[in-house]
């Protein structure tokens, strides 16, 4: 509801403080009949209009206060809100900017792998640097426990093929091939000569004491999408160059020629399976090695 219409307005309050300042002829012959019977007189009526005209006076500031007040209290929220918005865009437009901030130069050695290739990458680079490291280790070991220099075999065969010889060519002669109960081929030649894997794959048996075949290694590989099993013989105790659960590449020196096992002779005996059956091991290389 407006406020003119809730409160009276000035000109309002200005007639009724006139209307009591106008003496009623009634009020003021009561008076003097009054006095005449108890002989007292009442105070001068300019002794009591100042006082009456102070007490309407009050009353009126109080109905102005009253009519002010409200409106005032209406108008603060928006101030406030007016402030606050104020302060909100002041608040908004700052910025601190730290005067030591230097840009960092960015050094390669410290990226990170991010994405999954190159974490598999980064992942396979690791897994190589172990694998030699192991092998390395275990050379050392075995060259001392076995009085021979293994520094002085090379790590890995000539070729680049998926197949290998396992035994440097010209090195070796054939006594007794795959039949008549014998399930490969004897290479005959001298000791401690180096053999290498045949194909890449991952070690299934490296033992000092396997069955008849004394120093043994057995390797399995996939090559041309069927499964291969190459198993190398009656090496020299102490020479074996890999592990159980190792990975090796087509040509890696895995250890030395002996006589171990069921051998009366220097040789390696070397067996091959293609999908679990034994195949004859000099025609299997001679139509894939190289």
């Amino acid at each position: 509801m407006p406020t003119s219409q809730r409160y009276p307005s000035v000109q309002a309050l200005e007639d009724i403080v006139l209307a009591a300042d106008i003496e009623s002829p009634a009020k003021t012959t009561e008076d003097r009949a009054v006095a005449r019977r108890t002989g007292v007189r009442k105070p001068a009526r300019s002794v009591m209009k100042p006082l009456r005209s102070v007490a309407i006076f009050g009353a009126v500031g109080a109905l102005v206060a009253a009519v002010a007040l409200p409106a005032y209290a209406s108008s603060k929220p928006a101030e406030e809100a007016t402030t606050l918005q104020q302060l909100a865009a002041v608040d908004a437009q700052s910025l601190i900017v730290a005067s030591e901030a230097t840009t960092a130069p960015l050094v390669h050695g410290a990226f990170t792998a991010t994405t999954p290739e190159e974490i598999e990458k980064k992942k396979a680079e690791e897994a190589a640097a172990a694998r030699a490291a192991a092998a390395a280790a275990a050379a050392s070991a075995t060259s001392a426990s076995s009085g021979f220099d293994i520094s002085k075999y090379a790590l890995v065969s000539p070729g680049s093929g998926e197949v290998r010889y396992p035994l440097p060519q010209g090195s070796y002669n054939v006594s007794r091939t795959l039949g008549g109960g014998h399930n490969g081929a004897d290479m005959v030649c001298p000791a401690l000569t180096p053999i290498y894997a045949a194909a890449a794959g991952v070690v299934r048996v490296s033992s000092e004491s396997y069955y008849g075949y004394g120093v043994g290694v057995v390797i399995d590989s996939v090559v041309g999408g069927q499964r291969v099993s190459t198993t190398y013989g009656h090496m020299t105790y102490g020479t074996r160059q890999v592990e159980v659960g190792q990975t090796v590449e087509a040509g890696q020196l895995i250890g030395l020629v002996g006589s171990t096992g069921h051998s009366t002779a220097n040789h390696l005996h070397f067996e091959v399976k293609i999908n679990g059956t034994l195949v004859e091991p000099i025609g299997w290389l001679a139509a894939n090695a190289g």
